[in-house]
């Protein structure tokens, strides 16, 4: 029962946001699911550790097909995701910490420079 109020919940955030809001998920969610990654490859369970990085892949995926090539900046983003997504790839399939480490560092950038620009608009709002 509890289970299913927090999906419910979770489903209706995601239904609810806005755009900036999903972008902020996204990168939550892959920082949530680096660590899982990195606590995976240290215990030695590569099969979670694979599970996790298929999710980071599948959130960079997302994130390169909402950006709108109109703006400059999206083709930065692109590079910069592109990167992140050989980084994590390369990861999983050398079971590499330190790459994971890597990449976690450029989703913490994403996300908090991500917060700060959000915090922005809402005060131009």
């Amino acid at each position: 029962m509890l289970q299913n109020a927090a999906q419910t919940y979770q489903s209706n955030q995601v239904t609810t946001a806005t755009p900036a809001d999903l972008t902020l998920m996204l990168y939550n969610g892959a920082l949530k699911f680096i660590k899982q990654a990195k606590l995976a490859l240290e215990d030695k369970d590569v099969t979670k550790a694979h599970e996790a990085s298929i999710k980071i892949q599948n959130i960079l995926y997302e994130l390169m097909s909402t950006l709108n090539n109109d703006y400059d900046i999206s083709k930065e983003f692109a590079r910069l995701y592109e990167y992140m997504l050989q980084r994590t790839i390369e990861a999983n399939m050398r079971k590499d910490l330190e790459i994971l480490i890597e990449v976690e560092d450029l989703f913490l950038q994403f996300r908090d420079t991500w917060k700060e620009a959000m915090l922005l608009a809402k005060k131009q709002g």
